[in-house]
C-alpha cells in the first residue's frame, strides 16, 4: 500500500522542508511514501471560514479516489501513542487498498463532506499545532512507527 501525506499550500519554512525531506528520504526504505500539496486557495478575502473549507474540501474530494483510505489529521481524532500508531500502521498496510491518505486541513480545519468521506481521524496531540509543523510531526512519526514495526533502535 501506498501511503500519501496531503498538505494544503506550500510549506513556507526554510527548517521544516529540511526536515521533512530527511523524514522523506528515511521512509523510502521502508514503503512507498509521497508528499502532495494541494494548491492554497487564491482569493479568499472576501470568503467566510465555512466557504474557505467547502472549497478547499472540493479540491481534495477532486483528488481522491473512491478506493483511497482517508485519515483525517485532526485535533478531535482518536490519540494514539508511537507504538500504538506503529501497531495503527501495521494494520492499516494489511488493507486491501491501493493507497492511504493522511490530510493536513487548511488553517480553518475540513469541511463536512471531508468529515463525512473520511475513514479515520487520528489527533497527533491535543495540543494545536501550526499547519506547517504538523507536516514535520507527522512525518516523524511515521518514521518512528516503521522503525517500531522493524524493531530498530530509533525509537529509544
Amino acid at each position: 500500500m501506498k501511503i500519501e501525506l496531503w498538505q494544503i499550500g506550500k510549506t513556507s519554512q526554510d527548517y521544516i522542508e529540511e526536515g521533512v525531506a530527511v523524514y522523506n528520504g528515511r521512509l523510502k526504505h521502508y514503503l512507498p511514501f509521497a508528499l502532495q500539496t494541494i494548491p492554497a486557495l487564491k482569493k479568499t478575502k472576501n470568503l467566510s471560514k465555512d466557504q474557505i473549507k467547502q472549497k478547499e474540501g472540493e479540491e481534495i474530494l477532486k483528488k481522491l479516489k473512491s478506493d483511497d483510505y482517508l485519515i483525517l489529521l485532526d485535533e478531535r481524532g482518536k490519540e494514539l501513542t508511537s507504538k500504538d500508531f506503529a501497531t495503527y500502521m501495521e494494520r492499516l498496510l494489511l488493507l486491501s487498498r491501493h493507497k492511504a491518505v493522511f490530510l493536513i486541513g487548511g488553517a480553518y480545519g475540513f469541511s463536512p463532506k471531508i468529515y463525512e468521506r473520511a475513514n479515520a481521524k487520528i489527533a497527533l496531540s491535543k495540543m494545536t499545532f501550526s499547519h506547517q509543523m504538523v507536516r514535520l510531526f507527522f512525518i516523524e512519526q511515521l518514521y518512528r512507527a516503521m522503525t517500531i514495526l522493524k524493531n530498530e533502535p530509533y525509537h529509544h
